[in-house]
């Protein structure tokens, strides 16, 4: 394949550009001037006239061993991790802190993002104080030990704080006896309202053992309410639709687990003791 004659004449006029360096460099040295001419033939003459040739020379050039460089690098990496430790934790902890920031970025754009729908659906039960300065919300599922933990927790936290609204979000995600129990109670509060929605949740929530129709029937009897009522209404279109909100403002906050917690601008997964959210409240306040 021989090359192009503008290709040619490129490399022509580099050669002479290199001549004409040396020339320039050796004036400038003091010394006779060179041959241009020969001194260009010459470079000319060691250059490859095909493209095949001047790939095969420089094939012949030596690579550099990067493998043998690359292990003497790891070695060194190596011996400075062995005689400082430490900096191995504190790249963990650099990390972690990066990671945690980010992730609360994320966070505080998914709750801007649905604020409504977490905040004021009007289908969700409010406790606590409603017209408290700060407002935590829970999914949750009755099934879910952590729930049921977290419940005592939860309750001595609006307790002691006396400020806070609590939303409730119906989230069964742990099988049919889940949904059961929440649309249970969501039937319960459309029947006889928010004082009987959260008698009937305490009870769900504090119960151990399985929810079965039976289990319901004598709950809503304590409760005052007409047992077969309730459970005719467990199919509502209303219940139904409330759950599937639930279910889509869940993926769409990236929850996948119960209980999950949001505090105003502060997402807080899994089971939180009743002074971590004290903390939490007392740090949005300032």
């Amino acid at each position: 394949m021989t090359l192009p004659v503008t290709d040619t004449a490129l490399i022509g006029t580099c050669m002479a550009a290199a001549a004409l360096g040396v020339l320039v460099l050796s004036s400038a040295g003091g010394s006779a001037p060179v041959d241009t001419a020969a001194q260009t033939q010459a470079a000319v003459s060691t250059q490859p006239d095909t493209a095949d040739a001047a790939l095969a020379q420089l094939g012949a050039q030596p690579v550099p061993d990067t493998i043998a460089v690359d292990a003497e690098f790891g070695e060194k990496v190596r011996s400075y991790l062995l005689q400082n430790p430490e900096v191995i934790f504190e790249a963990v902890a650099e990390y972690e802190m990066r990671n945690t920031a980010s992730q609360a970025d994320m966070d505080l754009a998914l709750i801007d993002a649905n604020y409504d729908e977490i905040f004021n659906d009007g289908v969700s039960w409010v406790g606590g104080n409603p017209d408290g300065d700060l407002t935590l919300v829970e999914f949750m599922d009755y099934q879910c030990g952590f729930c049921k933990r977290a419940y005592p927790e939860v309750t001595d936290f609006l307790e002691q704080d006396g400020n806070v609204r609590l939303i409730i979000k119906e989230f069964p995600i742990l099988g049919p006896e889940s949904e059961l129990a929440s649309r249970f109670a969501i039937a319960v509060k459309k029947m006889a309202g928010d004082d009987a929605y959260g008698a009937a949740h305490s009870a769900l929530i504090q119960h151990e053992g399985r929810y079965s129709p039976d289990m319901l029937t004598d709950l809503a009897a304590d409760l005052g309410l007409d047992g077969d009522a309730v459970l005719a209404m467990l199919n509502d279109d209303d219940i139904t639709s409330i759950l599937a909100d639930n279910r889509a403002l869940a993926q769409r906050l990236q929850i996948s687990g119960t209980p999950s917690f949001i505090m105003e601008t502060e997402f807080l997964r899994g089971f939180v003791p009743a002074d971590t959210l004290a903390l939490v409240a007392e740090n949005l306040r300032e």
